[in-house]
Parts: C-alpha cells; structure tokens; sequence
C-alpha cells in the first residue's frame, strides 16, 4: 500500500465498517515501517484496488488489524486468500502466533477465520462503536514453514 492507494482503501473501509479509519490511519501505517504491512489486493485484469490487508509483525507474533474486499467482491475467496497468503509469509519469517478481532455479530468474518483454523481465545468488552459490541479475539498457533 502507498500514500496514493488511501482513496480506494479508504473508499473499501467505508463501504466495509460502520467506524471506518480516517486516511490519517491508513497513512500511519504507511509510515510505520518497523512493523506495519499494509498491503493492497489488485484486481489483476483491471488493475483495480479491490481490498486490502494491514497486519503487525512484532517478533514472533502478528496481529491483523484490518482486512477488506470490496462489497460487490465478497464470496469469491479473495479474503482467504490474502489470509492465507499472509499466514504463509509470517510463518517463513518466524512469526508463531497470529490473532485478530471481529464483530461478535460478523459471523461470515468469523466462518471464514474458524476455517483457516483460529479459535475464539478471548472477548474484548465494548471494543466496537456504532454500534456498541462485543470484539471476539480470534487467534492461532502457526505450524513450521514447509521445509
């Protein structure tokens, strides 16, 4: 992700979350070097931005912070994708731990999650605004990188 992808990321945000990140947010993390991996999903025939992923990889231990696909998208794998994608880069760099939180209402967010085998591990009271909800903290041992 670059600082000239914000408007299409933050066009899917909006469209994606009722309390979407400012482009202030999407920039820091840009900018967040030392940790942040905020990539984008390319629509390959068209070029297009047509989801994203922002990820933290502290050490032996990743949290994503956000993951989108555009509305008119969803259903075609191309969320599990970008996870299982990612899940396989942080496994060959170390990373042996990944979580996440979602909506306690997104049950599709959380199918998806279940299948690539997280496990509801802890609630986050209050953690969401507008509306008011519950986070579910989802998470996962990762295996050894295929040798």
């Amino acid at each position: 992700m670059k600082v000239a992808d914000v408007p299409a990321v933050r066009a899917i945000e909006i469209a994606s979350f009722p309390n979407p990140w400012s482009d202030g947010t999407f920039r820091g993390e840009i900018q967040n070097t030392s940790i942040s991996f905020p990539l984008v999903v390319v629509d390959p025939a068209g070029g297009d931005i047509i989801g994203y992923i922002i990820y933290w990889h502290i050490r032996d231990d990743v949290q994503i912070n956000s993951i989108a696909v555009r509305p008119d998208l969803r259903g075609k794998g191309i969320g599990e994708a970008v996870l299982r994608h990612v899940m396989d880069d942080v496994r060959k760099k170390g990373a042996s731990f990944i979580s996440l939180e979602v909506r306690q209402s997104n049950v599709r967010a959380q199918a998806l999650y279940q299948k690539l085998g997280f496990k509801i591990i802890g609630v986050r009271k209050g953690y969401y605004t507008k509306p008011d909800e519950d986070a579910l903290v989802m998470g996962m041992t990762l295996g050894r990188a295929p040798q």
